[in-house]
């Protein structure tokens, strides 16, 4: 079942017209929530990032745009999928109503919102290989629009196509300076003996949930120095560690790039802190 601006809808139910803006121009934005037993994961920080983007963006929030309302929708979604004593991620779509050239007919929004079965109600490591390469062939570019999680993605689908046809995992993407800012579907972080790095907002990465969340952690803690700074391709292969986060992986480490191999034990560390912060938040 979809939710379409408070609807139920079945799964075949056609819902978008061919004057969607969302397809027509990637007008739209997305948030992809973990639920575990009914519970979001970290909602009022997905919930205030959606709203902060949709102002970027001037888009019209509705009144009833409220964090209670959706949280509500959300959990009436995944009621209606069977998923309530089980483990979901729900994706949140919100786009400009139809209409218009690349000057819309109005800043009002829709909504649709759908949700898929996981297996672990919390984030669990993966020991299994990992193995990526930079994409070069496109450029992420250095300002606020990249912060968004909008569904303007090419750059991720083109670089994902690379992946699979090379036989890699996945791919980090540089931005227009050559310095290297995410994964194709997440935030990176590098570890290098105490010291854990990640691509400042400025570099264009994605304001990630997650991202926020390891910030936080890290930075509590005496026995790791954060920095938030630029990550050249050359300091990938002096890491100890790599790993990308994301609200439904959480954390997975990076086994391989190039000839260097990688271990994941303050990946893992990281992983156990965070799934403590979900169950109180």
């Amino acid at each position: 079942m979809v939710n379409f601006d408070g609807t139920l809808l079945g799964d075949e139910t056609a819902i978008l017209n061919y004057d969607n803006r969302g397809l027509k121009f990637g007008d739209a934005l997305f948030e992809t929530v973990r639920c575990a037993n009914g519970k979001l994961f970290f909602w009022e920080d997905h919930y205030f990032r959606l709203m902060a983007s949709m102002r970027i963006l001037r888009m019209e929030i509705p009144m009833a745009f409220t964090l209670e309302f959706l949280e509500e929708e959300i959990k009436k979604t995944i009621e209606a999928n069977n998923l309530t004593r089980g483990s979901a991620r729900l994706r949140i779509t919100v786009f400009r109503k139809d209409g218009g050239l690349y000057q819309p007919l109005t800043n009002d929004v829709s909504y649709t919102m759908e949700c898929h079965e996981l297996e672990s109600p919390f984030y669990i490591i993966s020991e299994d290989p990992y193995e990526v390469e930079l994409f070069k062939d496109y450029y992420i570019n250095k300002d606020m629009l990249s912060n968004l999680k909008t569904t303007n993605k090419i750059l991720n689908v083109v670089a994902s196509v690379y992946a699979e046809e090379n036989g890699y995992n996945n791919c980090l993407l540089i931005n227009t300076d050559k310095q290297v800012v995410e994964a194709i579907n997440g935030n990176l972080f590098l570890v290098t003996d105490k010291k854990i790095k990640t691509p400042p907002l400025s570099d264009g990465c994605l304001d990630g949930i997650i991202r926020k969340k390891l910030i936080e952690i890290i930075s509590k803690t005496e026995e790791f120095e954060l920095q938030e700074s630029s990550i050249s391709p050359f300091e990938l292969q002096k890491a100890d560690e790599l790993f990308i986060t994301n609200s439904v992986l959480g954390l997975r480490p990076i086994t391989r790039y190039r000839k260097k191999q990688y271990g994941n034990k303050v990946g893992k560390n990281l992983l156990g802190r965070l799934n403590a912060h979900a169950r109180l938040g």
